[in-house]
């Protein structure tokens, strides 16, 4: 990457959204060969960073040699905050990304995610020390406010504009919504029309159409996308494809598609090591088998295979259904 290389400037705002316990490096990994803008890490408290929680290397192994991976952080005491951005760009991350989003109690219940939408003073001096701290952009990710009373997402995102932030990320509900009702891409219209910065739409994104309906309704700059990945790492790159015209995916299908599986499987595995790899790939494989339409028995007999080669050898047949067509 040259000096000049501008990582927020993507030739398809296509992001993949920080997951917890889900956007690893293999799965970044994976996203990024079909083609993505940008990844995510998974977000890292700034304090268990500087403090080497077990479990923190993990979640920021950030496949520095790999395109655009940001690196979301999350904190409220600026301090630790500041310490860790150095940290990361340190180990060669391209964008440092401030999570003001995560609707977690064990979150927010810290003052940190998307409680820091309450205290906006306060989230801007978090925001400054990051900025300060580092040479590479800082962008921000958080939600359209506390609740339905608190929508303050405009305010905050201009002042985050001028504190130094390069891209605002929104996703369309509250913080008390958590996950539930529709998010209000239209809602969104109100940060972009408060900022400079590009602002990326996200929340309830899963396919081409709602991509392309969220942009419009929200006039934003760019599109994350995070659950609609889950079992479709090839998601990003269709959503691209259509909205900006960047090469189409070869989507894998039977026999392709078990391989490619069996390929993530055995990332996971050498990545945390069999026991904890075992737990971790649960989810993958369960998802993987809602986007075959595995039968029932098959997917359990997958899903309580006590060892990687059980696994592996039913893999082929729970996945080769798959025909690139969701059933109707």
């Amino acid at each position: 990457m040259s000096e000049h290389h501008d990582p927020l400037t993507m030739i398809a705002p296509v992001m993949l959204a920080p997951m917890a316990g889900i956007t690893d490096l293999p799965f970044r990994s994976l996203v990024a060969r079909f083609g993505a803008g940008m990844v995510v890490s998974e977000m890292v408290a700034s304090v268990d960073m500087l403090n080497a929680r077990p479990g923190t290397r993990e979640k920021a192994e950030l496949g520095l040699d790999q395109q655009g991976t940001a690196v979301q952080l999350a904190g409220r005491e600026a301090a630790p905050m500041a310490e860790a951005a150095r940290m990361v760009e340190g180990q060669g991350a391209a964008v440092i990304d401030i999570n003001m989003g995560c609707p977690a109690k064990k979150v927010t219940q810290g003052y940190s995610g998307s409680a820091l939408m309450k205290t906006p003073d306060h989230a801007l001096t978090l925001i400054e020390a990051v900025v300060n701290a580092v040479n590479i952009p800082v962008t921000l990710k958080t939600r359209l406010g506390w609740d339905d009373a608190l929508l303050n997402a405009p305010q905050i995102a201009a002042r985050a504009e001028a504190a130094g932030i390069r891209q605002i990320v929104i996703h369309g509900r509250t913080r008390c919504q958590f996950y539930k009702g529709r998010a209000d891409w239209a809602a969104i219209r109100g940060v972009k029309d408060a900022v400079g910065v590009p602002v990326i739409a996200n929340g309830d994104i899963v396919d081409v159409a709602s991509a392309r309906q969220a942009l419009d309704q929200s006039g934003g700059d760019g599109v994350m996308i995070g659950r609609g990945a889950q079992g479709r790492p090839w998601l990003l790159a269709e959503v691209a494809h259509a909205l900006y015209g960047t090469p189409a995916p070869a989507v894998p299908t039977g026999q392709e598609f078990a391989e490619m599986v069996m390929g993530h499987y055995t990332e996971m595995l050498d990545f945390y090591g069999v026991v904890l790899g075992l737990r971790v790939a649960r989810k993958h494989l369960g998802w993987y088998m809602d986007t075959a339409g595995t039968s029932a028995p098959l997917r359990r007999a997958v899903l309580t295979a006590k060892t990687p080669a059980e696994a592996i050898r039913l893999l082929p047949n729970a996945l080769s259904g798959w025909t690139g067509q969701v059933a109707a």
